[in-house]
């Protein structure tokens, strides 16, 4: 039955195989066979049935695991990263709806999707967790260190990645960083409307008034993703959603996936709230390295306007989020309101990783993007 996709079998010869080095794996096949997977009709019941198609991609991961999360005082593997971060992004996506065929969310619910997911998320997060001093967070007053935090983020010291991105971003380096950042930008994947069902009350509102700012109230030539389309549409970039998937670094594909399991699961309320806030509050000092980039290579005020858009947004978001749910929460939660702290310092640590990645990818880069419009 697996024959059938693609006209291919899956590659057997890699399913008796040890590994144990990221060399040994064939990570590009693998994760090809992946995709093959999800669009089976009736995965799961294939899996069981011949459980042996899956043993070089199941085996891949086995090995990918240590290689990535063994240690959570080391780096760890960076294609055993890159292999796992993908595998969880392609899973995670099928909670979002892409206007296209139906037929590709067929197994959007199949257990042994859930059951790979699962795998790779309860080592990886906690390795993430050994990044951050938990013990330390719940000796903490929640709302004194939100306050403080809030102070310190709003206006953060000019680091030197910041000032590359300010002085010395070239043109290109621009085109990359908004063919890298579309992987949200043009899907606005925040996931945020994720958790807004359930019980009315204040908290809730607040959220929602933040959901229909982001998303331009309802009128598509305001949606941020809108504004996005435009700035790379002037840049010669493809405007396709996804189109540089291939770009983007483990990193950004961490935070992505973190944020997908913080709002998936309602247990994760007060963290994925307290991520929120801190990435409301930091907004409008990313987003001002970015305008003054733009403002710099003299592009025109149309590429521009989603950064002073989210500017201004967010300059009232970070201070509603603030004062009217991370605040709010503590005091409905406040057993678990050091979890709203845990959720902050993790989107900013993942964040700030992310953003470092980028930056590197970008003064590494050696070969230009392709010009997809002509302007």
């Amino acid at each position: 039955m697996f024959a059938a996709v693609n006209n291919r079998d899956l590659r057997k010869d890699l399913s008796s195989r040890s590994f144990s080095t990221p060399e040994d794996i064939d990570f590009s096949t693998l994760e090809q066979e992946f995709i093959d997977l999800l669009n089976l009709e009736n995965l799961d019941q294939q899996v069981t049935q011949s459980p042996q198609y899956v043993e070089a991609l199941e085996a891949a991961i086995a090995a990918a695991l240590p290689l990535a999360y063994g240690d959570t005082s080391e780096p760890g593997d960076q294609s055993a990263h890159r292999f796992l971060q993908r595998i969880l992004y392609r899973i995670n996506r099928l909670n979002l709806f892409w206007y296209d065929d139906l037929q590709h969310y067929r197994n959007e619910r199949s257990l042994y999707l859930q059951w790979l997911r699962d795998r790779i998320e309860s080592a990886w997060q906690a390795w993430e967790l050994g990044q951050i001093d938990v013990e330390r967070l719940k000796q903490q007053d929640v709302q004194q260190t939100l306050r403080e935090w809030y102070d310190a983020d709003l206006n953060p010291p000019v680091t030197e990645n910041r000032r590359f991105l300010r002085e010395d971003l070239d043109r290109e380096g621009y085109r990359r960083l908004l063919a890298i950042t579309s992987l949200d930008g043009l899907v606005e994947a925040s996931r945020m409307s994720r958790i807004l069902g359930g019980a009315s009350n204040a908290i809730q509102a607040m959220l929602i008034r933040v959901l229909m700012e982001e998303y331009g109230n309802g009128r598509l030539s305001r949606k941020h993703s809108t504004f996005f389309a435009k700035m790379m549409a002037e840049m010669n970039l493809d405007t396709t959603p996804e189109g540089y998937f291939d770009l983007a670094p483990w990193q950004l594909l961490a935070s992505i996936n973190h944020n997908f399991l913080l709002t998936e699961c309602k247990q994760h309320f007060l963290r994925y709230n307290g991520g929120l806030t801190y990435f409301e509050i930091v907004g409008p000092s990313i987003y001002t390295d970015y305008l003054m980039a733009a403002q710099r290579l003299n592009l025109s005020e149309e590429s521009s306007g989603y950064w002073e858009l989210h500017i201004r947004e967010d300059e009232r978001h970070g201070l509603w989020m603030l004062q009217d749910v991370a605040i709010a929460l503590a005091e409905q939660y406040t057993d678990h309101a050091w979890e709203i702290l845990l959720g902050y310092a993790q989107e900013k640590f993942i964040g700030e990783r992310a953003g470092q990645a980028i930056i590197q990818q970008i003064k590494q880069a050696t070969t230009p993007l392709p010009k997809i419009y002509s302007v």
